[in-house]
């Protein structure tokens, strides 16, 4: 997974670009950004070998906050095949707004 920009400043639009392994068992992808003041979690379903190999989401107008950014893959009984986490920084705007 990567996430871009891993630093910025606010508000900010970050990409979060997460490569699936295909397999059979795989049937969503959960996305979570997480900070103090913000959160925000996705779902993006995925069929099985045939998803796709990568899910991109983006993040419009982040405030600004320390983030830990987070994906799952989950089975059709939302048991998690697979995690991976990374961190992210917005800074306040450049004005001290």
């Amino acid at each position: 997974m990567t996430v871009s920009p891993p630093q910025s400043f606010a508000p900010s639009d970050m990409v979060v670009r997460v490569h699936v392994v295909p397999d059979a068992a795989n049937r969503a992808l959960v996305i979570v950004a997480d900070s103090a003041d913000y959160y925000r979690s996705s779902v993006v379903q995925i069929d099985g070998e045939s998803g796709p190999r990568i899910i991109v989401l983006e993040l419009r107008s982040v405030p600004s906050g320390d983030y830990q950014i987070r994906a799952a893959v989950v089975d059709a009984a939302g048991h998690e095949l697979g995690n991976v986490r990374r961190e992210a920084i917005v800074l306040g705007s450049a004005g001290g707004q």
